[in-house]
């Protein structure tokens, strides 16, 4: 059994030492491997030093640190961390143990259920931009994550091997979380003790500009993988508004048997068949997302055989 520690790097000197250490305390078998992104400090030689594997990765931003290692690193399973020594190391086993049995694809560090998060978090909106998250995603697929945004997870060998990322940074674990309930892979959420970091390091993450390009990637995925629904809301509007603007054209025909409101008509008119529009694109891209869907299941299990045909080969060899 491989298993890989996944830890993406920007500028963390100060805990990167000790999060290597402590994984290496609780699974000494484990490959560790710290993906450096453009630090300019001495995160790559601490990670060295302490015995991890660096890799440069020059793209800025963490989607893109995480597509390098998923396109990189073969393993029977991943834990992903962060490098600010927020989460707790003794919590992998209980991480592992769902993927290893088979109950999960992807298991998820949930730093909010019992509190700790709200207790140790320091920073100004997180909580508030984590419960909007949450909510808006639960509310589109009628799930009950509890945590959408934790830098903490678990993945199996299939997850992995047929996830596309296209977020390029701090969005990535969003992505994630959509992913997974989408293509409705197996997901357990492991309650963990959350610690805000120590003093003098520094959070990456911009509460407004990160936060409204997490908004952003749930209202494009709610687009891509839920047309009909997106371009439905679309059509609603536009049919009220609608409504709106000719309610007193009909009522005024109707009295007058004439139109005297010719603009208000047209923006009636207007407002009904881009409502129209708007409802047949939803039906259009829902048929190609379907046809979509059923590609990735057939691809799906394509990769599945090919990962037991590795997994036989080796262990024949063995």
């Amino acid at each position: 059994m491989n298993i890989a520690v996944l830890i993406p790097c920007y500028n963390e000197e100060l805990t990167i030492g000790k999060v290597i250490g402590d994984f290496k305390r609780e699974l000494p078998e484990a490959d560790l491997y710290v993906y450096d992104n453009n630090s300019t400090d001495k995160t790559s030689e601490i990670a060295r030093e302490s015995g991890a594997i660096v890799v440069e990765e020059y793209r800025q931003g963490k989607g893109n640190v995480v597509r390098s290692m998923f396109f990189d690193i073969d393993a029977d399973y991943y834990v992903m961390v962060d490098g600010d020594d927020t989460y707790p190391a003794e919590a992998v086993h209980e991480l592992i143990e769902p993927l290893i049995s088979g109950r999960a694809d992807m298991t998820i560090g949930d730093r909010l259920s019992n509190g700790t998060y709200e207790n140790e978090n320091k920073r100004a909106f997180h909580n508030f931009g984590n419960t909007l998250v949450k909510s808006l995603i639960n509310r589109l697929y009628q799930s009950r994550i509890n945590d959408i945004m934790t830098g903490y997870r678990g993945f199996n060998r299939l997850f992995v091997r047929s996830f596309p990322v296209t977020s390029t940074g701090f969005e990535i674990e969003t992505e994630l979380s959509i992913h997974s309930l989408d293509k409705r892979f197996k997901i357990e959420e492991i309650p963990i003790d959350y610690r805000d970091r120590p003093s003098g390091s520094e959070s990456k993450l911009n509460t407004f500009s990160d936060g409204i390009k997490v908004i952003k990637t749930i209202f494009t995925l709610f687009k891509d993988y839920k047309p009909l629904e997106f371009f439905s809301i679309w059509a609603a509007l536009l049919a009220v508004l609608s409504l709106v603007a000719g309610i007193p054209v009909i009522a005024e025909f109707v009295r007058f048997h004439y139109i005297y409101k010719v603009p208000s008509a047209v923006l009636a008119v207007g407002l009904m068949l881009m409502a129209m529009l708007s409802l047949v694109c939803g039906l259009v891209l829902d048929t190609v997302v379907s046809n979509a869907r059923k590609q990735y299941e057939m691809e799906l299990h394509r990769i599945y055989d090919l990962l037991r045909t590795e997994h036989q080969l080796e262990k024949s060899r063995s």
